[in-house]
């Protein structure tokens, strides 16, 4: 006879008992269950149904073994289990912006290696109120140690090894523990943002001003003394066009620029074949460069040179840089234009170079040439009818299409724009 069998039955009718024993408000309902059956059997079966599964599911959460069971979430606070493994240096060491931690003689205590990147050598001892002597920073180290408050503000800038511009928060580091801290957070790039806003707006405002006054005051001349001057009119109405022209041209430069920046996240996917746009911009301009007495010479490769992009973009980069090439050079009477495909770096690049042999750009301005309506000479720049946004607007469309714009020069010996772009991948 199997013993173990018998005994192993037995043991699972007493479980199942003593389950139920423990379940006998369920029971009870079983029971109500089955006397209203007389009524309707489904509400009896309905019963029976829940007293099984409770009573099964005590036996198996009972007999689970311990590694089975379902982990209880414990309450208490996650800082101990975070602090058992990490100290305090090591958090400040996390820290991204550059924190100094000093005593009540202000004698440095820590730093980290944010604030030795920024700041350059910072010994242990060193007095802060020598470190940073700058009025702001001076009163913010005095008022920190000689008050209780909460933490305080101020606005610093480092002018050394360049400028940087900090929101420096300061304050004590916990109660009684005679330690403060400084929290540099570097806002130069939001600076250097603001400041190049408001040099648009006073650049666009100064731009648009020059032509409306000048119509302004035209007007009121033809209204007035040249009222009845057939030859004064039409001298004052020719200008007058020539000054509503520029004005155009500038707004529809500013528009270019603005739906550039709205999707300068979008990256252009078309094929575009460089050579017959570059072709197309060469025949576009040939009437001006004929007025301008300009020969335009091409060396284009065979077959196609594709890239990535957006073709009217592409067209805009190169009749600006074409157009330039023309205006400002045609004092050398000829632009080269040239078209090459090379690798770099195992990226095969399409290189196309526009160069002059006018004048020629001084050194010191070529870093600055695609800064908003930066002009290496502003008469000749208004003489052509430019904006000052042409070469911004070509940096912005080969940005977003991971080109890039090369400048070289030498006074007295033209100057050449070479465009980069990463040639289209072929699957």
């Amino acid at each position: 006879m199997n013993t173990e069998g018998v005994d192993g039955e037995t043991r699972f009718f007493e479980r199942v008992m003593a389950a139920g024993r423990r379940e006998w408000p369920v029971l009870l309902i079983a029971l109500a269950a089955t006397a209203l059956a007389f009524y309707h059997p489904a509400w009896a079966i309905a019963g029976l149904v829940v007293v099984v599964a409770a009573i099964v599911l005590r036996i198996v959460v009972a007999e689970a073994p311990e590694s089975t069971q379902i982990p209880v979430i414990s309450s208490a606070r996650p800082e101990t289990a975070v602090t058992d493994h990490v100290s305090a240096l090591d958090l400040a060491a996390a820290v991204p912006d550059p924190l100094i931690i000093f005593d009540a003689t202000s004698a440095l205590s820590y730093a980290n290696d944010a604030a030795r990147r920024a700041f350059g050598p910072l010994q242990e001892g060193m007095p802060m109120l020598l470190k940073y002597r700058a009025p702001e920073m001076q009163e913010l180290l005095s008022s920190v140690i000689g008050s209780s408050d909460g933490p305080r503000r101020v606005e610093y800038v480092e002018r050394v090894p360049v400028d940087a511009s900090y929101l420096v928060t300061a304050g004590s580091i916990g109660a009684g523990s005679g330690l403060f801290f400084l929290l540099f957070k570097d806002q130069s790039e939001a600076r250097r943002i603001d400041r190049m806003r408001a040099d648009f707006i006073a650049n666009a405002s100064h731009e648009m001003r020059t032509p409306l006054a000048s119509i302004s005051g035209f007007v009121e001349t033809l209204r007035g003394p040249a009222k009845d001057d057939p030859a004064a009119r039409e001298r004052f109405l020719k200008i007058m066009q020539e000054q509503t022209g520029r004005m155009s041209r500038l707004i529809d430069d500013l528009l270019s620029l603005s739906r550039l920046e709205m999707k300068s996240h979008g990256k252009p996917a078309e094929p575009v074949d460089v050579r017959s746009v570059v072709q197309s911009v060469i025949d576009t301009l040939k009437p001006l460069a004929k007025d301008l007495s300009v020969a335009i010479h091409t060396d284009f490769p065979a077959g196609d040179l594709l890239v990535s992009g957006d073709r009217d973009e592409l067209f805009q980069v190169f009749e600006n840089l074409v157009e330039n090439a023309c205006k400002y050079g045609q004092t050398g009477g000829r632009v080269d234009v040239s078209i090459s495909s090379q690798g770099e770096g195992g990226q095969q690049q399409i290189r196309v170079a526009i160069r002059d042999f006018g004048p020629g750009i001084p050194e010191e301005h070529i870093p600055r040439l695609t800064e908003r309506f930066y002009r290496v000479d502003v008469q000749s720049s208004r003489a052509q009818k430019g904006t000052g946004l042409g070469l911004s607007i070509v940096k912005h469309i080969l940005t977003r299409h991971d080109g890039r714009l090369s400048i070289k020069s030498e006074v007295g010996q033209g100057a050449e724009f070479t465009v980069i772009l990463p040639a289209r991948q072929v699957a």
